[in-house]
């Protein structure tokens, strides 16, 4: 071998190994992991397998119209005093021959963000006729039925309903399908097995106001019978939303987090 070919066959080698250190040394091209939840988040279905899960943003069948954003997994996130507060609550239903069901958990602050992104966008009305007919979709901020933070995203909050045993399964939404209202007498409305409380889940309307007195009846007795069982064991109803309780006091009072609906998010806690 020539000198010359020898002092480029060095400098070549030298090269690569430069490329190799600086590869090695370089900061990681790869994202950030998901944040998972802490270790005071459990799954409901760990704490009481019993109570019903009909996890609505993870499918198209809410206001929204699409599956949320954070949602992969149709599971029941909450702090474990709360879902050990609700296991609580469901002996004392299971003896009256009703369970809970719950429609929502711990909410994510991007699905947060997917809510106040749609309710921006004004032409985007397809769920109208059954979330909000009577409400115009430009005052869904000034009136409350959005807001950039959400209780949900701190852990303790929890949107629910009661259901008489034994419980028949809801059918599946279906995509396009015609919408009612869902202040409509329940033998009208989409079908769910929750007893009658006056209104479908999430509907923006005042008749969802968990005292309006409009509401009569046997619709009254069953929304009393849910705030009546929860508020003795530590939730707190919010009156605009018959569906809607936290529970106090709440570890993450000032708190919004943002790890997706995954059991990966609480595995081993």
């Amino acid at each position: 071998m020539t000198r010359r070919a020898s002092a480029l066959r060095t400098l070549l080698a030298t090269g690569a190994a430069l490329v190799s250190l600086a590869a090695a040394t370089a900061p990681s091209a790869q994202a950030d992991p998901e944040p998972t939840a802490p270790k005071e988040f459990v799954a409901l279905r760990s704490v009481d397998p019993t109570i019903i899960q009909e996890m609505r943003y993870t499918t198209a069948h809410n206001f929204v119209g699409e599956r949320i954003d954070g949602y992969r997994q149709p599971l029941c996130i909450l702090t474990r005093p709360a879902a050990k507060a609700l296991r609580q609550a469901q002996r004392q239903l299971l003896r009256l021959g009703y369970s809970l069901k719950v429609y929502d958990c711990y909410r994510p602050q991007r699905a947060v963000d997917h809510f106040v992104e749609w309710a921006k966008d004004l032409d985007d009305e397809a769920m109208k006729k059954e979330f909000y007919p009577h409400v115009d979709k430009s005052r869904l901020f000034e009136d409350g039925y959005i807001a950039e933070k959400s209780g949900h995203s701190r852990g303790s909050t929890v949107d629910l309903t009661v259901v008489k045993l034994p419980a028949h399964p809801t059918r599946p939404y279906v995509p396009g399908e015609p919408l009612v209202a869902c202040h409509a007498p329940a033998s009208e409305r989409f079908p769910d097995n929750s007893v009658d409380m006056g209104t479908g889940y999430d509907c923006f309307d005042t008749l969802s106001h968990t005292e309006d007195p409009r509401i009569q009846g046997e619709q009254r007795a069953n929304r009393h019978l849910l705030k009546s069982t929860l508020s003795g064991l530590g939730f707190v109803n919010l009156a605009e939303e018959w569906w809607h309780f936290t529970y106090k006091p709440e570890l993450f009072p000032d708190t919004y987090f943002d790890f997706p609906v995954a059991r990966r998010s609480v595995a081993g806690h």
